[in-house]
């Protein structure tokens, strides 16, 4: 089955801007109603946390990407090491190697 990336994805800055627009909300509640202030507190502590989780998904995003790069260019490689070996080629084996290589997994990895 074939690894195909969410058609749907989150907006990120928009999630951080709905929290900064609810921690100025929360602010403005704690003023009128002090005595609510450790629960106002919890609420923006809560808050404060989605910029720390947005710089985290955009992080996994980018090295999701990565791997399905790799992972698309080693099923490539290896499709076109079956072909290359159908057709007698002599070294039908050199795409996946040269692929193999250039991910970082060289001769030093024990690939021979």
């Amino acid at each position: 089955m074939p690894d195909t990336p969410s058609t749907r994805t989150i907006n990120l800055l928009e999630v951080s801007t709905r929290a900064e627009h609810a921690r100025h909300i929360i602010t403005g509640f704690s003023l009128v109603a002090p005595t609510l202030a450790d629960l106002w507190r919890q609420v923006n502590e809560a808050l404060s946390d989605v910029p720390i989780l947005t710089t985290e998904v955009t992080s996994l995003r980018a090295r999701l990407t990565a791997c399905r790069i790799d992972r698309a260019n080693l099923a490539a490689a290896g499709r076109i090491a079956m072909t290359a070996y159908h057709n007698d080629e002599p070294n039908p084996l050199a795409y996946l190697q040269d692929e193999l290589i250039a991910q970082g997994f060289g001769a030093d990895r024990g690939d021979r």
